[in-house]
């Protein structure tokens, strides 16, 4: 196991179930309601997951080794994609499932999670293959599998300072 792909697999999940609901019926509120409660909680509990266990390290490995002028300019970026999420999601809550309302809301969902994934693909996971070794990579895969098990029926979402997380963990 592998961090990385750990994350990866996330985000196929997520992009798979994005698709699902992009294929349901308006009308079949109660399969929309379904999937989307689904997808909402992987989303928040992927986004403490990173917070409480990939970004505290990255940020570490940002300021040993890669960005030693900027350290943290990643991470902090990330934290802030992540609360653009979970207040994507809360706009979610606020209308009728299946509505045209909704169904925006939830693209807008999609398209912010789709941006953090794309960056996060490209910069902060390729930082990890290239500088984390496979032992350390695979304890943390353990660990984050094991938070996810651990709140698999949901999670209370809130957003995070980035400055502070950046105060907290660097």
């Amino acid at each position: 196991m592998d961090i990385t792909e750990v994350i990866l697999n996330d985000h196929h999940e997520q992009r798979r179930m994005f698709g699902i609901l992009e294929e349901v019926s308006p009308a079949d509120t109660e399969a929309l309601g379904s999937v989307w409660k689904r997808l909402r909680i992987l989303l928040e509990v992927h986004a403490a997951a990173e917070e409480k266990l990939f970004y505290p390290r990255l940020l570490k490995l940002q300021k040993d080794l890669i960005a030693q002028e900027s350290p943290g300019e990643e991470t902090e970026d990330a934290v802030h994609d992540h609360n653009e999420i979970r207040d994507a999601i809360a706009a979610v809550e606020g209308h009728e499932v299946g509505s045209v309302e909704w169904l925006r809301a939830v693209a807008e969902v999609n398209e912010v999670n789709g941006d953090h994934m794309a960056e996060e693909e490209r910069q902060g996971l390729t930082d990890f293959r290239r500088h984390v070794g496979l032992e350390e990579r695979h304890t943390m895969a353990v660990a984050f599998a094991a938070f996810e098990a651990e709140h698999a029926g949901g999670i209370s979402a809130h957003d995070v300072d980035p400055k502070q997380y950046l105060r907290e963990h660097g």
